[in-house]
């Protein structure tokens, strides 16, 4: 049998406004449902990004911890936070992300330009965010956006050790702006060049390049991160209508691979939670 397949949805991001899609979930009680059906589609993992009752993204730890509670009340998916936030807060305020005690948090390996902006990612924030994960048993998410976080996941994984649970996780986000190219071949070299601590690994294709990056990840036994925060529509110049719509064509790719979606207990083993 074929391993099954993690989909983790990540439903909200920083970078889209609200007033531009009001499908996008920017509330706790919009959270909670689209957590909900996300589930109901076959999710297992949610990636969240707080806003505030401006709508505007924020890492007001009040409404951090309101968010998580909004997801464990509506669904059992594994929580991850991201402690990437926003490319414009700073890096003290990212540390606080895991006093919301989360499951799971994002873990950018490096600076990365992202757009017309940057998203700073230095090494000893990275290092010292590592070990407080490590020290509260919060499994992170490695998420790569160059081959060159690739070569310091290596580094920082000999330098410490792995994580609490003992499984290493990546996600490859590819086609944002500034980084790798969200293509077969970039999905291929970084896989290549993983260090050989890792245990499992997704891929995250951004705007047109999600699809060609999901059957990449797919044809090489990877797992997917789908969500509106990574693509706004699902087809050309047709808008998404719902995250569950997302994951519901991951699953569908998934069974043509014949791969079953992974339960949330399922991926807590993966991630060394359990």
């Amino acid at each position: 049998m074929a391993e099954p397949l993690l989909i983790t949805v990540a439903p909200t991001g920083a970078e889209t406004a609200k007033a531009d899609c009001p499908q996008l979930p920017t509330t706790p009680e919009e959270l909670a449902a689209t957590a909900a059906d996300c589930e109901a589609a076959g999710a297992a993992m949610i990636h969240i990004h707080v806003r505030d009752a401006e709508h505007r993204p924020t890492l007001d730890q009040g409404l951090l911890r309101e968010w998580v509670a909004a997801v464990r009340s509506s669904s059992s998916l594994v929580v991850q936070l991201s402690t990437g936030g926003s490319v414009h807060d700073p890096l003290e305020e990212r540390l606080k992300v895991l006093d919301a005690a989360p499951d799971s948090c994002s873990l950018t390996m490096g600076t990365t330009n992202f757009g017309d902006d940057v998203f700073l990612n230095p090494w000893p924030f990275v290092a010292e965010l590592y070990q407080l994960a490590q020290s509260r048993g919060i499994a992170p998410e490695f998420e790569l956006f160059d081959l060159g976080h690739v070569h310091s996941l290596g580094r920082l994984l000999a330098k410490y050790g792995p994580p609490a649970g003992g499984k290493v996780h990546v996600d490859f986000v590819m086609g944002v702006p500034g980084g790798m190219p969200g293509t077969a071949p970039a999905l291929v070299a970084g896989v290549a060049a993983l260090p050989p601590g890792v245990t499992s690994w997704s891929a995250t294709g951004i705007g047109r390049s999600t699809l060609s990056v999901a059957m990449a990840s797919l044809s090489m036994g990877g797992h997917l991160r789908v969500g509106m925060e990574d693509v706004l529509t699902i087809s050309r110049g047709v808008p998404v209508e719902s995250n569950a719509q997302l994951v519901s064509r991951a699953v569908e790719l998934g069974r043509l691979a014949q791969r079953t979606p992974m339960t949330p207990a399922e991926c807590r083993t993966l991630l060394g939670l359990d």
